[in-house]
């Protein structure tokens, strides 16, 4: 069975194709494109199964990056997972981009700690702890930088994510850094899709705060009435 990993949730437009049975990486794309991700993702697609040598209908599973990340790529990336999981009948199962990077983590440092960590802008991060044997500690948060250096404090973490410079800036002796991605690898999202358990719902966005635009109530135009 070959299974479709798709992450746009932040600058990247990633795409791989895993055969789940062999555990055979059969093609990755990633391009660093900012932003127009519902604009290039099916031609990211397209470009991805042809170098794998599959086709769409070849598609057995389906895993998708759900966040946290910019809004708009992340709402990009799970409606065309799942209306190609509709389309195909397959399923389709979400992957926090925490886990992600908590799986880049392990990778290179095998028993250590992790902390999965996202600069979210406006002094905060997005952030997740893991254990030692990779499950999640903690829940994923949205939370100061401050709060982080308290938790990490006398603990010998590593420190996976894009938020890991905001963090080794404040402190005198640097964490580990797997990885300083804004999301996990594109093989991260494929392979824990790959053993993830199936999930009764389709998956949705992983959203930690609101909206940052909010609708210009001075400019809301007043409805008419008609008798």
């Amino acid at each position: 069975m070959k299974l479709l990993a798709l992450d746009t949730a932040a600058n990247l437009c990633s795409v791989a194709v895993l055969d789940v049975e062999s555990g055979t990486m059969l093609a990755a794309v990633s391009e660093d494109i900012g932003k127009g991700h519902a604009e290039r993702l099916m031609g990211v697609i397209e470009q991805t199964l042809r170098d794998a040598d599959a086709e769409l209908a070849d598609i057995g599973r389906i895993a998708v990056s759900i966040g946290p990340g910019s809004f708009t790529g992340v709402r990009v990336g799970v409606s065309t997972a799942r209306g190609f999981a509709l389309a195909l009948k397959c399923p389709v199962v979400g992957i926090s981009t925490l886990q992600a990077l908590a799986y880049d983590g392990a990778r290179l440092f095998s028993g250590r700690p992790i902390l999965s960590i996202i600069n979210a802008r406006r002094d905060e991060v997005y952030a997740q702890f893991f254990g030692k044997d990779g499950v999640a500690t903690s829940e994923p948060m949205v939370t100061s930088l401050p709060l982080i250096l308290a938790e990490l404090s006398g603990r010998d973490y590593v420190l996976s994510g894009s938020g890991a410079a905001l963090v080794n800036e404040r402190v005198e002796e640097p964490f580990d850094v797997a990885t300083v991605m804004p999301t996990g690898s594109i093989e991260a999202f494929a392979c824990l899709g790959a053993v993830s358990a199936g999930q009764d719902e389709p998956p949705k966005p992983l959203y930690l705060r609101g909206l940052d635009v909010k609708p210009q109530q001075g400019f809301v135009m007043q409805r008419k009435v008609t008798e």
